[in-house]
């Protein structure tokens, strides 16, 4: 069966099987990044609201848990920032209550200045922020954040959500030539890093085809090579390594679905669904669907 607000589970290097949840419209976000992989955002706002029916997304929650039930945790994630949903909270603590499945929150850190954002992330059980910045400027250059954001605002959040986060606190920066990549520019953005003190700190790039054109990707040496820059000693997880798959009834719909929120290869999809890319292929000739080559691989995108 379909569902509206649940998608996957996707297969992460980070995360393992990981079921997705989206509770925020498409392209809802508080940045509207150059490097997102989703596009541009439509909805530039740091307003919460209560974008979908929490009754509905807890509904799927259990029909998941009955009729699958099969992941490695449960990720908030998708097509924009789940802190702005206002009862992100109370939909974490029902997860909680129905699932010893690890509950991820994937955030951009942008709310973490709000104390009523940090009081209801403190029930997941992992929080990834985004620091891809060093100061005010390269922030509204890289991440041209909705109005009134600041970098300073987003990195003290951060920081006081590490001095209250009993979980796992990950840290992801995304690294672009010619734009944050120079290593003067990333030893500022570590020394912003080590103020937050994550447990983790991933190092990403533009593998997958960016909001903007313009943006071109580090090549794995030059990541390699930054990743001494960071305490702790970060790790580049730019490239996509799956695990193996697991069989899944397959329809255009699910594809879309999945392709809408995580632009991917022929080979990303045959892992995830677990079948073979020719059984993958006669479904990306649906027109809804775009590829573009990038890095030297096919991705397939929504139009």
């Amino acid at each position: 069966m379909s569902y509206k607000y649940l998608f996957g589970p996707i297969l992460s290097r980070r995360l393992g099987r990981s079921l997705g949840i989206d509770v925020t419209p498409f392209k809802t976000c508080s940045f509207d990044c150059i490097f997102c992989q989703c596009g541009c955002t439509t909805q530039l706002t740091a307003e919460r609201g209560e974008f979908v029916p929490l009754t509905e997304v807890c509904a799927e929650v259990e029909r998941w848990l009955a009729e699958d039930g099969k992941a490695d945790c449960i990720t908030f994630a998708g097509s924009g920032e789940p802190t702005l949903y206002s009862r992100l909270g109370e939909l974490i603590c029902f997860i909680k209550s129905h699932t010893a499945l690890p509950v991820i929150v994937l955030s951009n850190g942008t709310l973490l200045y709000r104390p009523d954002v940090r009081a209801e992330l403190l029930t997941a059980d992992q929080v990834k922020v985004s620091l891809s910045a060093w100061d005010d400027a390269s922030f509204q250059q890289i991440n041209r954040p909705a109005l009134k954001l600041s970098f300073q605002q987003v990195l003290n959040g951060e920081r006081a959500f590490r001095r209250q986060f009993p979980g796992k606190l990950w840290l992801e920066v995304f690294l672009m030539e010619g734009i944050n990549a120079e290593p003067e520019q990333v030893k500022k953005i570590a020394a912003a890093a080590r103020e937050i003190r994550p447990d983790k700190i991933h190092l990403n790039t533009a593998v997958r085809p960016p909001a903007e054109a313009a943006v071109q990707p580090v090549s794995k040496e030059k990541l390699d090579h930054l990743c001494s820059l960071f305490t702790p000693c970060a790790e580049v997880i730019a490239s996509f390594a799956a695990q193996t798959g697991s069989a899944a009834e397959l329809s255009v719909e699910k594809l879309i679905d999945l392709i809408r929120r995580h632009p991917s290869t022929v080979a990303q999809l045959a892992q995830t669904f677990g079948v073979k890319p020719s059984v993958i292929l006669p479904l990306l000739e649906d027109s809804r669907l775009q590829n573009e080559v990038r890095g030297g691989d096919l991705y397939y995108k929504c139009r």
